[in-house]
């Protein structure tokens, strides 16, 4: 069983049916405050995860304390690392959290090593350190300590507000180590924010976090992203979007379109034909050849962004002047956007940068 790397051999009689016997579960938690859900305690038998070579990230190192995501996004490119559990990418992702319970243990052993030569460290490269879970767990404190602690480097990105909790933590270990937060607002539409990622907090609540982040003397950044065709990528919704970062005092804002890698690409289409039929003959011509849509939509939404970002104080330069054609775009279909802002991550990373 691929769950065997995680630690500990061992069973819970409580546990789903199919995973009673996986290697490193430890028990299977059920609890009030997640309805629906279950929470899968294992012991890990690491804690550092070494990002591929070749990969463009400006960083080496990863730490992912859960697996599976309770904000349930609709187009969470990390869907797809659940079924390597063997379990799917739709509901299970959002609902089966995998808890690496002795995550600090672990950590603190592997910082220790002679080997370890403090390089950067990421954390929120795929499902959220700061998830709803981590209130219950409180792996978070621990990890930050003992990164500051071994003169490691780290950076944040999420979409929660538990990041608040730990500020005080995160101004300690700034003043011996570089400490990089950058907070994703996506949809600055409520009532399509609660359609797409129903477990998350709002748009609002998150830039909270970033403007008490920034009075903590942080640097934290915004991640606009992913843009939505036809959904968010309006001149309204990335005007609205980016005066919002703009208030809360954000030291740089990165937006990129939305990327539909296999895993969130069906769960993503379910969604899309269910509540939006209307987009999908769009969204397959956008699409259609692959995770990435076309150049030309990338350089539109740079064109978009270019003079929003300027009149909110969030990044210079003019874009590329691409023409549209009709022909790639038939029937009058919106062309197709790009990134924009100070920091542009390159087409095809699976993991963000920090601004």
């Amino acid at each position: 069983m691929r769950w065997a790397g995680q630690g500990l051999s061992t069973s819970d009689e409580g546990a789903l049916p199919r995973l009673d016997t996986l290697a490193g579960l430890l028990r299977t938690v059920t609890a009030e405050e997640f309805p629906g859900m279950r929470l899968h305690e294992v012991a890990a038998r690491s804690a550092l995860n070494a990002v591929p070579a070749g990969s463009p990230m400006p960083f080496r190192w990863t730490i992912n304390p859960y697996r599976g995501c309770e904000h349930a996004c609709r187009y969470c490119y990390a869907r797809s690392t659940h079924t390597w559990l063997e379990m799917n990418a739709g509901e299970d992702f959002d609902r089966e959290i995998v808890v690496k319970v002795n995550l600090v243990e672990v950590l603190t052993r592997e910082l220790a090593r002679p080997s370890w030569r403090r390089e950067q460290v990421a954390l929120g490269t795929n499902t959220d350190p700061y998830q709803r879970a981590e209130g219950r767990y409180r792996l978070m404190p621990g990890v930050i300590a003992a990164l500051a602690r071994s003169g490691t480097p780290l950076s944040i990105v999420t979409k929660g507000t538990l990041l608040r909790r730990d500020l005080a933590e995160l101004v300690a270990a700034a003043r011996d180590v570089p400490v990089g937060l950058a907070v994703s607002v996506a949809v600055h539409d409520v009532e399509l924010q609660r359609a797409l990622e129903p477990g998350t907090p709002t748009a609002r609540a998150r830039l909270s976090v970033v403007r008490a982040a920034r009075e903590a003397g942080l640097p934290c950044g915004v991640f606009m992203t992913p843009v939505l065709p036809w959904l968010t990528d309006s001149v309204e919704h990335l005007d609205a979007g980016l005066a919002a970062v703009a208030a809360s005092g954000a030291t740089g804002v990165s937006v990129q379109p939305l990327y539909l890698r296999p895993g969130s690409r069906e769960w993503f289409w379910s969604w899309l034909t269910e509540q939006h039929p209307e987009l999908v003959p769009g969204y397959r011509r956008l699409y259609g050849r692959g995770a990435y849509v076309p150049a030309d939509y990338r350089a539109w939404l740079a064109a978009r962004l270019a003079p929003l970002l300027r009149r909110h104080g969030l990044g210079s330069g003019e874009p590329k002047d691409v023409r549209i054609g009709d022909e790639a775009f038939p029937d009058g279909a919106m062309p197709p956007p790009v990134t924009g802002g100070r920091t542009t991550p390159e087409p095809g990373a699976d993991q963000l940068t920090l601004l």
